[in-house]
């Protein structure tokens, strides 16, 4: 059994694909989280895991299992777009990383949920008028793959 998992929170992302593919390489489990089932690859090595549909609950499956396995002095990467889920997983000692490739950490999760309420606010006074974010990009996906791909590598040889 592998000491080392990885968890998507996947309802949103958009780098599904390139995880498969990486941890097929590196031999590590994923759990795929969702609220509503979709395909997953044929793989003894993804698992998916459909939650209710009920407000943050594949946020709090994922949370509790990355809580569960640092008890268990078990590894784990989150890989998730949502800052307060990214801030719920650090303090289970897990790593993060986001679908662009950018990991959170300790020190990056204050800023980004402070920019996130920022943010927020601005919407909610904007009257639709401002835009999200910046669309998903070929750099972004590369990034993606590269950072994973690293992640495991440093885990791999703390084990």
């Amino acid at each position: 059994m592998s000491k080392l998992r990885i968890l998507v929170d996947a309802d949103a992302c958009p780098v599904k694909e390139e995880i498969y593919r990486v941890a097929e390489r590196h031999k590590v489990p994923v759990s795929v989280v969702s609220n509503a089932p979709f395909r997953v690859p044929v793989s003894a090595l993804v698992e998916r895991v459909v939650v209710s549909d009920s407000f943050d609950a594949a946020d709090d499956w994922i949370a509790e299992q990355a809580i569960l396995r640092q008890a268990q002095d078990k590894r784990t990467v989150v890989v998730t777009g949502d800052i307060l889920l990214a801030d719920r997983c650090l303090k289970a000692a897990a790593t993060v990383l986001a679908p662009t490739g950018k990991p959170f950490t300790p020190a990056s999760i204050g800023g980004a949920i402070a920019t996130r309420a920022i943010m927020a606010d601005l919407r909610a006074g904007a009257d639709g008028l401002m835009g999200g974010p910046k669309p998903f990009a070929k750099t972004d996906r590369s990034r993606f793959l590269q950072a994973l791909d690293e992640v495991l590598v440093r885990l791999g040889r703390t084990m």
